[in-house]
């Protein structure tokens, strides 16, 4: 399916199938599943079952399943999968804004809104980028590992920013935050890589946050408290406004 045009007049072929285990988690689960053989052969079952479980369960963190993401050119997605935890007008990341000396500019100062998705144990942990272009900046901040629902974890604990520039000069910043329990940002790409809209950037190993700043002039089209999904959900329209209103039930 990777690679194939969908659409939503019925072009293409879904099958379900399993997703795939990223390589970054094969060398933990496939541990845990040796050291749970190893307990079992040598008759230990109560630890070897609760390893063989811890073994899925690793398994199922770093599950990496394939995305139809929407390809209008307005259309900004998720970076990751989770809860909208927190929408809020704020400063971009300094580190996004000034000059880097790189020769590409960075974001513009002043107020934008900062959407924040907050990633459980049970989320997929693969972050993407909400659009195509070319990655100017992968700036690595280490910091604490506060709880990732909390504001002030986006000041305060370990973080990747990452910027992106499309070809007609729209600029996009999202960071990943470290949690709790997270404890390792891995960065897929570089500055200089071209990605695809969608494309996967990255990834934080258990448990954590990923904020993204909507361009000027721009409001999000998701709402606290819905889920939504790494390059799938259209999270704004790039220059659109209005709000927009739910019921929790």
């Amino acid at each position: 399916m990777a690679g194939e045009i969908l659409d939503n007049k019925g072009r293409g072929d879904a099958p379900w199938s399993w997703p795939t285990i990223h390589p970054e988690g094969r060398k933990f689960g496939l541990a845990v599943s040796a050291v749970s053989l190893f307990f079992l052969l040598i008759g230990w079952e109560l630890i070897g079952w609760p390893l063989a479980f811890l073994a899925i369960a690793v398994f199922a963190f770093f599950r990496d399943p394939e995305r139809v993401v929407p390809q209008a050119d307005t259309a900004l997605v998720s970076p990751a999968d989770g809860l909208v935890s927190l929408i809020e007008d704020v400063e971009p990341p300094r580190e996004l804004q000034i000059d880097d000396g790189s020769g590409f500019a960075g974001l513009a100062s002043g107020p934008v809104t900062r959407v924040s998705i907050f990633m459980s144990v049970f989320d997929v942990h693969i972050n993407r980028t909400p659009i195509g272009g070319t990655v100017r900046r992968v700036v690595y901040i280490p910091g604490r590992f506060m709880n990732a629902e909390l504001d002030k974890a986006s000041e305060e604990n370990e973080r990747q920013h990452i910027l992106i520039e499309r070809g007609d000069g729209l600029k996009i910043g999202f960071t990943q935050i470290a949690g709790l329990v997270a404890r390792r940002i891995v960065p897929f790409v570089k500055p200089g890589d071209i990605v695809a809209k969608g494309q996967r950037v990255g990834l934080i190993r258990f448990g954590s946050r990923v904020d993204v700043y909507l361009p000027a002039g721009t409001d999000p089209k998701v709402m606290i408290g819905q889920t939504v999904i790494a390059g799938e959900t259209v999270i704004a329209e790039i220059g659109q406004r209005g709000l927009i209103e739910g019921i929790a039930q």
